[in-house]
């Protein structure tokens, strides 16, 4: 009898462990399905935006017409939107990727970053951050003049950076999470 009951025992947690492995499972497929739904869309609609005729130029040189530099964004973005009327841009990665440039700063992306874009400046930035001691957002990215050699990044305090480690777009570096 002792028997039967800790073999009926071990079958009740064997099964709990495979029903959670089993939502484990579930949870993941359903994050990669969201992720692959959310870029299917994304490309539907810069090919849409490509069929009616509205050729986008590429960022790096979007960027530089703005007066900010190219390299502001890593090399391997999907796409990107932006709506010159209202300044809005989108900027758009595969996955939450880390750059560290070329004066040891790191940005830090998210899969979507959202900003108003104007002459100089990137405002309102969502889904940017910057490491300085621990990772804070970065709500902010200016470049004073055109002939001005500093980018200001504003996140939680104001700090200049050599626009020169800018210049160059770079590929980012998987992360786990934003």
């Amino acid at each position: 009898m002792e028997k039967a009951l800790t073999k009926v025992s071990s079958l009740k947690a064997g099964s709990f462990w495979i029903s959670k492995k089993a939502k484990e499972e579930f949870s993941n497929i359903t994050e990669d399905i969201t992720s692959l739904s959310s870029t299917v869309e994304e490309k539907a609609k810069w090919i849409f935006n490509k069929l009616k005729g509205k050729p986008l130029k590429s960022l790096p040189d979007l960027l530089r017409e703005y007066n900010l530099p190219p390299g502001l964004f890593p090399q391997n973005i999907t796409c990107y939107e932006f709506d010159d009327s209202k300044g809005k841009l989108i900027v758009y990665l595969p996955s939450p990727c880390e750059v560290s440039f070329k004066d040891s700063s790191v940005i830090r992306y998210g899969t979507r970053v959202k900003g108003i874009l104007l002459r100089g400046k990137l405002t309102g930035i969502e889904g940017m951050k910057t490491k300085v001691l621990v990772w804070v957002k970065v709500t902010s990215v200016t470049v004073e003049s055109y002939k001005s050699d500093k980018v200001w990044f504003i996140a939680g305090v104001k700090k200049s950076r050599a626009k020169d480690a800018y210049e160059m777009p770079r590929d980012g570096v998987r992360v786990q999470e934003f």
